[in-house]
């Protein structure tokens, strides 16, 4: 018996039960990244906590939360779930500075990036600083978590590289590009996923079937990144729909459309678009290109993909029990993809 539980028999655990949990042990990581985000002096903590503060949806660590009740169910998290949440948060905090720097992104989460406030060097330090703090969080974890980070930190990198380098002769631009979105957003989720439901003492059958789950709940969530890019309402979204096509960024859509061409059954429209995007979109041009793309057939298809990776990742849940916290699981894949409604 935990000790948050008493000899009352415990209420029945039900998806709002989950969500209360998990609405508490989420306070209890905001308090550990906090600490984790500081604690080297002024100058390094502003830089190191800048995207902390700025606020994130911290879904890999609520898919922690959601896992550990496969172990746990009906309790609050133990600290090593707690712990390996916060340093998959970390982790991921840690790609984004690195993301911008590579991108030049002017903002993120609302406030400008870090190395438009610090510089390059900085802003890429702050990122190894924040990648050796999740280290020291999982440290003490065991050495199969310590040996999962590694290997989930080494797919991230090599995402992040394969898609700089692009396909190679005779890879499929398609398949290349989900991979890396696997590598570089599924490899995180799901170790986020294995983490949680590991350290919970869930059995090994229960965190296999996450760990395949998340993988494809972050190519979904990708895809449907892909979507709302084309799609999403500026005042809503905070974002410029388009954003990507502005700055010739390749994503499901525009492979499509080059398939689409290579196999000699690319429309009119389709063309038209594709010479565009390939000769660079200028700003007065690009809400006729997002209105002309978004109505292609091409981002349907990548509608239909997000949803089909769900649907697949839901899929893999069939070993675990039925019951609330599968039913959670179900709930929050749906969410990733129902966000390009």
């Amino acid at each position: 018996m935990s000790e948050n539980q008493t000899a009352a028999t415990p209420p029945a655990l039900t998806t709002e039960v989950i969500d209360d949990l998990v609405r508490t042990d989420l306070e209890r990581i905001e308090h550990t990244l906090h600490q984790c985000v500081t604690g080297a002096g002024p100058l390094i903590d502003e830089l190191t906590s800048h995207l902390s503060r700025a606020g994130g949806k911290r879904m890999r660590p609520m898919l922690s939360l959601l896992c550990a009740q496969l172990g746990a169910p009906g309790e609050t998290a133990n600290q090593q779930v707690i712990n390996a949440a916060t340093a998959v948060e970390l982790t991921h905090l840690a790609t984004l500075y690195h993301d911008d720097v590579m991108d030049s992104a002017p903002q993120r989460r609302g406030v400008p990036a870090a190395q438009h406030q610090w510089g390059n060097n900085r802003a890429i330090l702050a990122g190894d600083v924040l990648f050796a703090r999740a280290s020291r969080l999982v440290a003490p974890l065991g050495q199969d978590s310590i040996d999962h980070h590694a290997r989930t930190f080494e797919r991230l990198c090599a995402g992040q590289l394969n898609e700089t380098f692009g396909p190679g002769e005779g890879d499929d631009p398609v398949e290349f590009y989900l991979q890396v979105l696997a590598d570089k957003t599924g490899s995180l989720i799901q170790a986020a996923a294995v983490f949680g439901s590991w350290h919970s003492g869930a059995p090994r059958e229960y965190s296999d079937a996450v760990g395949t789950y998340g993988e494809r709940i972050g190519v979904a969530f990708q895809l449907a990144d892909d979507v709302i890019d084309l799609t999403s309402d500026a005042e809503v979204s905070g974002k410029t729909p388009g954003t990507d096509l502005l700055e010739g960024v390749v994503t499901l859509p525009i492979l499509l459309l080059q398939r689409k061409r290579a196999g000699g059954n690319l429309d009119a429209a389709g063309t038209r678009l594709l010479e565009e995007f390939e000769d660079g979109i200028e700003d007065e041009q690009l809400a006729d290109v997002v209105a002309r793309l978004s109505s292609h057939e091409v981002v349907e298809e990548t509608r239909n993909m997000a949803r089909k990776w769900a649907d697949d990742a839901v899929a893999a849940l069939e070993p675990l029990p039925e019951g609330a916290v599968k039913e959670a699981l179900v709930q929050f894949a749906a969410l990733m993809v129902d966000r390009m409604n």
